[in-house]
């Protein structure tokens, strides 16, 4: 069994709508996740990235410690939806940054695209992961979903250039799964600590992704991928 109550979490725009326009967004939303994980209130300002020129969040903010509200294992941004392996740091953690974390883009969103109403279709979908088995897939998984962009058949393991299709997850910056290898991406967003020690390091979880890739099964995995 895994050692803490970690949840695979999911949102999509309502009506399946694109939430992310552009990089501009993205960049937004993973502002977020970093700035709205904090268990005091932070002032959800309209600041766009015009100028995106940074991987650390952040160098964009005063440095102010924060006192997490969860711990996010891992994430990745689609164009209709996005991605959450999270764990709860306090009591009721995980509903208060879900909260801050859709109320927040939204508002954002809105103005910025001079729209109101729901951006969300609802209520994120959510899942305890109860199984080690699948809880040693899902990070791979979230990670891999940008693989719809170019190869969509990896869902069915009918992957036709390997080469292409790692070369793309390792250039794909809207996703944790370049910190999980090395690479500082947005590094002050995620707690990796935990699923580097599951999964034996930077060098190894590269490694086990590369044969996930080949070897999958997301039949396997049941109602955990929540799509």
């Amino acid at each position: 069994m895994v050692s803490m109550e970690i949840y695979h979490i999911v949102n999509r725009g309502v009506d399946k709508r694109k939430i992310f326009t552009n990089d501009k967004d993205r960049f937004r939303f993973v502002h977020n996740l970093f700035e709205f994980n904090d268990q005091d209130n932070v002032v959800n300002n309209v600041y766009f990235f015009e100028k995106p020129n940074t991987i650390d969040v952040r160098r964009q903010y005063k440095k102010k410690k924060r006192k997490l509200l969860v711990v996010i294992h891992a994430f990745c941004l689609m164009d209709n939806h996005y991605h959450l392996l999270v764990s709860s740091k306090v009591n009721g953690g995980i509903p208060k940054f879900m909260k801050k974390i859709n109320m927040g883009y939204s508002k954002y969103f809105n103005i910025k695209y001079d729209r109101s109403g729901a951006l969300f279709e609802g209520r994120h979908k959510k899942i305890l992961i109860k199984d080690e088995a699948h809880f040693i897939h899902l990070p791979y998984y979230i990670h891999l979903n940008p693989l719809d962009f170019v190869a969509p058949e990896w869902r069915e393991r009918k992957i036709k250039d390997f080469k292409k299709v790692v070369d793309f997850i390792n250039s794909y910056r809207w996703s944790s799964h370049l910190d999980y290898i090395g690479k500082n991406n947005f590094p002050s967003v995620t707690q990796r600590n935990f699923l580097l020690d599951f999964f034996g390091g930077e060098k190894e979880y590269m490694n086990s992704i590369k044969q996930w890739v080949k070897d999958m099964d997301i039949n396997d995995m049941g109602k955990i991928v929540l799509e």
